[in-house]
């Protein structure tokens, strides 16, 4: 399980079509993704799932993600971001 979301691969998979998503993933998995539960990680890990069309306008405000879980971790990720 730990393979599925090693640190390696996850910030391979935060390498996006978009600058904007590349600049806020990115640092996020350096700085943040250490520290996140078991759980956090695999929301985490469903997040990077989505297209980059959604992340954008999730992470812009354009939309609200249906999703509670990964709302939250847009949320958390934008909390980071503005510290």
């Amino acid at each position: 399980m730990a393979e599925l979301y090693s640190k390696s691969r996850t910030k391979w998979a935060c390498r996006r079509g978009m600058l904007e998503l590349d600049v806020l993933l990115g640092p996020f998995v350096d700085e943040a993704y250490d520290a996140l539960s078991e759980q956090d990680k695999l929301v985490f890990q469903r997040l990077l799932a989505v297209e980059d069309p959604d992340l954008f306008a999730w992470f812009m405000g354009h939309e609200r993600c249906p999703d509670a879980e990964l709302d939250a971790m847009v949320k958390l990720i934008l909390d980071r971001v503005r510290v």
